[in-house]
Parts: C-alpha cells; sequence; structure tokens
C-alpha cells in the first residue's frame, strides 16, 4: 500500500465517454478490482475508516458495492447485507423507493438482515447523487439499525450525493471535483 500521495486505486480507475449514454463520463473500476495490490487498498483504508465505529454489519449496494462490502465485513469480523434491486431477494423482503431523474427505482434487503439497534455502514463505488445510498439508510433505520456511515471508493462531486446524505459520516477515497 502507498504510504502517501495517490491511491493505487486512483490511477487504476479508466475514465470510458458516452457510458452508458451520450454525454456521460462513466469511471469504470474494472481495472482496480483486477488488480490484488489495489483492491486490497480499497478494502483496508475502508476497513481503517469504518474498524472504529464498531459496526455490527456491513451493507453493500448492488452491484459493486459487494465487490468492497463483502471483504470490508470479513476485515471487520461482522455479517454482510446485500442490497438489491426489486425483485431479486428471495425471502421476507423490505422494499424502499427513491427518485431518479425520470421516474423512481426501488431497493430491497431481507426483513431479518438488520436487527434493532446494530450499528451499520454502507459501501458502494461510486457516490453520485445519492438516492440508492439515502434509500439504503432509510431501510436500515427501518428496520431499527443506525447508520455509522456511508464509505465510497469514489465521489463525484459536482453532483453533490454528499448534501444528500449530510445526516452522516461519509467518506470516499477518491474525489473528482
Amino acid at each position: 500500500m502507498p504510504d502517501m500521495g495517490r491511491l493505487l486505486a486512483e490511477d487504476l480507475v479508466r475514465d470510458v465517454p458516452d457510458f452508458p449514454k451520450p454525454g456521460i463520463l462513466f469511471k469504470d473500476i474494472t481495472p482496480v478490482v483486477q488488480n490484488h495490490a489495489a483492491l486490497k487498498e480499497v478494502v483496508q483504508l475502508l476497513a481503517e475508516w469504518a474498524r472504529p465505529k464498531q459496526v455490527d454489519a456491513v451493507v453493500g449496494i448492488e452491484a459493486r458495492g459487494f465487490i468492497f462490502g463483502a471483504p470490508i465485513a470479513l476485515e471487520l469480523g461482522v455479517g454482510f447485507v446485500p442490497l438489491r434491486k426489486l425483485g431479486k431477494l428471495p425471502y421476507n423482503r423490505v422494499a424502499e423507493e427513491y427518485a431518479l431523474e425520470y421516474g423512481t427505482n426501488t431497493v430491497e434487503m431481507h426483513a431479518d438482515s438488520v436487527q434493532p439497534g446494530q450499528n451499520i455502514i454502507i459501501i458502494d463505488d461510486l457516490l453520485a447523487t445519492g438516492g440508492t445510498a439515502a434509500a439504503a439508510a432509510r431501510l436500515v433505520e427501518r428496520l431499527g439499525g443506525r447508520v455509522a456511515g456511508f464509505g465510497f471508493l469514489i465521489e463525484l462531486e459536482f453532483l453533490e450525493g454528499r448534501k444528500v446524505l449530510s445526516p452522516y459520516d461519509v467518506h470516499a477515497l477518491i474525489r473528482y471535483p
């Protein structure tokens, strides 16, 4: 792991123009997760941030939040809770709808995945507008959990997702203005 300066992960994030539609500059994390040292760096740094929070579980947002969330849970010695898109979980679920630019989307988690009083961190690869992350927080809180913070590999600051999550501790390893 680098001692100072840029993260290895930052050097590996790839810009893909016009994906998934024209005018969007997509931040592709595939090279980060394909590189053992970079993946380890991200997991260790996010686990280091989370450790003092004494979390009981890690919620990972589908799908790339699973990539980082599960190994962070292992590092912390706690369980992992998948937050999935509508209709992907097989058991009793709770759902939360959130607004998109045009329309809405819905995320779900198992109704027994968070217990009252548990301290939870929520992990995803990228913070953009904050809509999905805020929906995840509402689900955790509806189940009686406490959101101890959000951890991201990347934050797109110009989309102001941090404002949506302002009541919470938000940590991003790489920030793009």
